[in-house]
Order: structure tokens, then C-alpha cells, then sequence
């Protein structure tokens, strides 16, 4: 079976010991609840004789086959030829990987435990598909395994070039703090084949991993901006960096850099209803986020496809004016975007000139703000969150939804005159969150501090008001090969 780091999403390992019979129902329940692969472990299990050991491991062999799953021995490399099991999993202590590649060839699937980077590279050297690294917590299978720090393990996935599985007391209750640790997936034990109900599990497990482990991808719709510091660039960028993969459909092409707009040329809204047909019907984002958009007919074909694709997780950034003082939109446009798109959204995220104009109201105190942000909720039933960047209130930010509740966010204003972008990748930044599970006000948290680093990063390019650097945590070099 060809190897494929996405089988690592929900590895199910089965207990030592076990009533055979309940295994094989265990098993079933947890295969069709969406295990990916599955590893057989039975090295501390008593059987009657060999024949019974290899009764058993034959069955379990056929259920994974029959679900389509890869089926992995743990650390026996005999009974894994005896049965021509798909791989086999190797401890530190076990059979050295290179020999178990050796034994059971190239097209099998090899795993190795690690717990440091030096025994990470040295298995992927070896010739490891795949690395389980842990235990990340305590565990019951292994009392007295060692712990293996979240820092040892980001340490050990930007250092090797295989995919990691992330092993030891892994439940639904702690996978979220998994999350952009660079591993393909989990390991689970007693949370699967301890549980009251295995299938309903795994599936509650299955889903989490797709949503924490998977690569999101989620949609831009704006403009282009020739020096890569807003629009399209900087939305693309920032979901790069934010873990989610970027894609785009284009609003208009701008020629403009640090200093000004100085051409705005808007695509016809067939080009752009054919952009947003393509992406929607073959990659389905898990969010979008919607930026520049000049004219009202623009803005009615993407209202057409956020309703006809039932677009999820919309972020709207209500661009008017750019950084530079220049006017991107249609005066008619503001009120279509808002009576069209605003309802069909779960959040907006307007600076204070784009609010006034929204509610048409003066803002001059932090009160102001949150009394604006509720009108603007209130009216189009969607969350506000009011950006306080603009002196007003420093850079502390007012989120107000339609129910009424209201989050302040304090950000610290950073020292650095290149702003160009910041509106474009907060609300990326939120979308990208928003992706990957979080809820609207960790979304949004997680999105001002990546901005206040982007600023702090402190790039300057050009000679007016310059870019963000996006890519300010992004590895510079690759992962070096032993």
C-alpha cells in the first residue's frame, strides 16, 4: 500500500491486552468512525499458541482492508511478514528502523518512535516513513513512558522533512492544543478502545483532526495591489503564515505602492463570477474573507455565489480608502455591500472612518466606538468589530454582535509608520482562524497578536507608508537532509 501522510490523520492503536472477541467489535466500531490507519499491538498480549496470534492478527488485517485503511504491526517484524501487514512500527528500543527496512522492503510502511530531534533525523535517515513522537501527555497504556514538551516537539517537525503523529494520552479534550504543531495527525488508544462508544468517538475525533490537522483552505475576494503589501498579496501571504492554504478571486487590479493608487481597473463581473465558480465547486473554502470591492455589480455577484455555494465563515473588511488616502469604492457600492453582503457574513471590520460612514455617526471616544459598532450590528444582524487604529483609541479594537455581547480587545500600539495592509491582514488573519476552528473572539485575539508581530517586525520598504513583513515566523531554509 502506497504510503500518504494523510493516513496518519486518526491512527488508532489497539490496548495489550483485550478480549479478543471485543477487540474485533472495538476494532469495527473504530475503523467505520474514520480511523485512518490502524496499528496492532500485542507484544504484552498472552496468547494460547502462535496459530491463535496469527488467527487474530489475520482478522484484524481483513477489517482494515476491507475499510481501506493501512494495517500496521507494532515492533514484530515476523508476524508482520507472516501476515504481509502493510508496516511495521518501531520502538527506540526495538528493531533498528534501517533493519526493518531492510526485512520487510521498500514498498512497506516503517514507523519510528522519537523523542528528541537527534533520534527524529537519525530514523528519518534510516529510511522512517513517518515519526509517532511522544508522549505529549500521560497516558495509561504506558505509565512510565517519558514526556515529550510541545517545544521538543515543534523542535523535532521543523528539523525533519517525514510527517509526524503525535502520541501518548491524546483525547478529545486536549487535541486542540495540538494544533500548529506541524504534525499530520494523532495517536490514540485509550480514548478510542477505552470508550463507552468507540464508533461515536472516533467519528468526534475524526472530525476534530480534519479541522486541526488538515490544511484549511480559505477564499480572498479583492483587489490586486502591484506592491504586495495589501489586497490579494497581503491576503495571501497571511494566510500562509497562518497555517491555511490561500486562494483568490479578483475584484480589480490596482497600480499602486507605499506612496498612492494610482490606477484602479476593475474585472467585469463575468471574470469574477467565473473565479468564484471555479473555487467553490472544486475546493470548497472552510472561509472567506472579502476586501476590496469597487463597484456595485461586483458586489452583487458575490453576494449571488456567497448565497448560491452557502459560503461559511465570511469575513467582510469594508475597504473605502486606502492607507494612502486614496478612494476605492463606489459611493453606491458602500450601501449594496452592506444591504447584500453584511447579512450573509459572521463578522465585518471596519476602521472608524468606515464605520462613521456605515452608521452615520461620529466616533471620538472609545464610547463612541462601541455605540457605532451596536448601530452597525443591530442594523445589518452581523458581528462588528470596530478598529480602534486610528488614534480614536489607540489600537484597542470593539467587537459587538447581534445578541449584544461586547469583547474589548487592548492591543499594544507598536511604533512603525508602514501600516500599508493592516486592515487586509487582521481580517485575514481572523478568516484564517476562523478556518481552523476558533471561535470568533479567540479568532480574532489570535489575529491581532500576529498583526502587532507583523508590525513589530518592523520592515521598511518603500517611501511612503510600508508593508508588513507576513513572513516574519516562516522558516528561511530547508530542513536539512541526514
Amino acid at each position: 500500500m502506497t504510503f500518504n501522510k494523510n493516513d496518519l490523520l486518526v491512527y488508532a492503536i489497539t490496548p495489550d491486552r483485550f478480549d479478543h472477541d471485543e477487540l474485533i467489535q472495538q476494532v469495527k466500531e473504530v475503523l467505520a468512525g474514520g480511523a485512518t490507519i490502524l496499528q496492532l499491538r500485542l507484544k504484552d498480549h498472552p496468547f494460547k499458541d502462535q496459530e491463535d496470534k496469527l488467527a487474530l492478527t489475520k482478522k484484524i488485517k481483513a477489517l482494515c482492508q476491507e475499510a481501506g485503511v493501512p494495517f500496521i504491526i507494532d515492533d514484530d517484524y515476523e508476524l508482520a511478514l507472516a501476515v504481509d501487514a502493510d508496516g511495521l512500527h518501531v520502538g527506540e528500543d526495538d528493531l533498528p528502523v534501517d533493519q526493518a527496512r531492510q526485512l520487510l522492503g521498500p514498498e512497506k510502511i516503517i514507523g519510528a518512535s522519537a523523542k528528541t530531534l537527534d533520534t527524529a533525523l537519525k530514523a528519518q535517515a534510516a529510511g522512517a516513513d513517518y515519526l509517532g513522537v511522544g508522549a505529549l501527555y500521560p497516558t495509561q497504556s504506558k505509565a512510565n513512558a517519558q514526556g515529550t514538551s510541545l517545544t521538543t516537539l515543534r523542535t523535532i517537525a521543523q528539523g525533519v522533512n517525514i510527517p509526524i503523529v503525535g502520541i501518548g494520552g491524546i483525547s478529545l479534550d486536549n487535541m486542540a492544543n495540538l494544533r500548529d504543531q506541524g504534525l499530520a495527525g494523532v495517536a490514540l488508544i485509550s480514548a478510542l478502545f477505552k470508550a463507552e462508544d468507540p464508533y461515536r468517538t472516533t467519528q468526534a475525533v475524526r472530525q476534530a483532526a480534519e479541522r486541526l490537522f488538515k490544511l484549511q483552505a480559505v477564499l480572498t475576494i479583492a483587489g490586486s495591489d502591484s506592491s504586495g503589501g495589501a489586497g490579494i498579496q497581503a491576503d495571501l501571504k497571511t494566510m500562509q503564515a497562518n497555517g491555511v492554504f490561500g486562494m483568490s478571486a479578483i475584484t480589480s487590479v490596482t497600480a499602486q505602492n507605499t506612496r498612492g493608487v494610482t490606477g484602479v481597473y476593475d474585472l467585469s463581473p463575468e471574470a469574477l463570477a467565473s473565479q468564484l465558480q471555479a473555487v467553490f465547486e472544486d475546493i470548497p473554502p472552510a472561509s472567506v474573507k472579502i476586501g476590496m470591492v469597487s463597484q456595485v455589480e461586483l458586489v452583487e455577484e458575490i453576494a449571488k455565489a456567497l448565497k448560491t455555494y452557502q459560503a461559511k465563515n465570511v469575513v467582510v473588511d469594508p475597504v473605502m480608502v486606502a492607507t494612502s488616502g486614496s478612494n476605492l469604492i463606489q459611493d453606491q457600492a458602500v450601501q449594496v455591500l452592506a444591504d447584500q453582503v453584511f447579512p450573509l457574513a459572521c463578522l465585518i471590520t471596519p476602521n472608524i472612518p468606515e464605520s462613521q460612514v456605515l452608521a452615520g455617526q461620529d466616533i471620538h471616544s472609545a464610547a463612541d466606538m462601541e455605540a457605532v459598532a451596536k448601530t452597525i450590528s443591530q442594523t445589518y444582524q452581523v458581528a462588528v468589530l470596530c478598529k480602534g487604529g486610528h488614534r480614536v483609541n489607540d489600537a484597542n479594537d470593539v467587537l459587538v454582535t447581534p445578541e449584544g455581547e461586547v469583547h474589548w480587545f487592548r492591543g499594544e500600539r507598536v511604533d512603525n509608520p508602514n501600516t500599508h495592509g493592516t486592515g487586509c491582514t487582521l481580517s485575514s488573519a481572523i478568516a484564517s482562524n476562523l478556518a481552523k476552528g476558533d471561535d470568533l473572539v479567540t479568532a480574532i485575539a489570535r489575529a491581532k497578536t500576529y498583526l502587532s508581530l507583523t508590525l513589530k517586525d518592523q520592515l521598511d520598504l518603500g517611501q511612503g507608508s510600508g508593508p508588513l513583513n507576513h513572513g516574519f515566523g516562516l522558516l528561511t531554509y530547508y530542513p536539512t537532509d541526514h
